[in-house]
């Protein structure tokens, strides 16, 4: 599969998955973009538009639990956990951001959960 069908094909996930999925005031989104070498994490109230909390694999913060990229994942789960958990967030709507829930994706969720976040 070339790179622009692989491309497409996630932005016309993304497209399907954000019909239905909406973060207001009381329950934001969390929103997670996974490029080849880092993951991004965010909760965002979409009423006005604002990212409330945000973590990456990029932060000093970031510990790793376990190997690799899946273990980076994880620990930026948990730290977007802790941070919203700090704001006063107690439930989020998840956004996968058209990627498939597997590997890091699925880390950072479990992490995000672990850390009290639920969904």
């Amino acid at each position: 599969m070339s790179t622009d069908n692989k491309r497409a094909s996630r932005q016309r996930r993304h497209q399907r998955v954000r019909r239905s999925v909406r973060g207001t005031p009381a329950r934001p989104r969390l929103v997670v973009y996974r490029s080849n070498t880092d993951i991004y994490a965010q909760v965002v109230d979409d009423t006005v538009g604002h990212t409330l909390v945000a973590a990456s694999s990029l932060d000093d913060q970031v510990s790793s639990e376990g190997d690799g990229k899946v273990g980076v994942s994880k620990g930026v789960g948990k730290l977007v956990g802790e941070r919203a958990k700090q704001a006063g967030i107690a439930s989020v709507v998840f956004d996968r951001g058209g990627n498939r829930y597997q590997g890091r994706v699925a880390a950072l969720a479990e992490g995000a959960r672990e850390a009290g976040l639920e969904f």
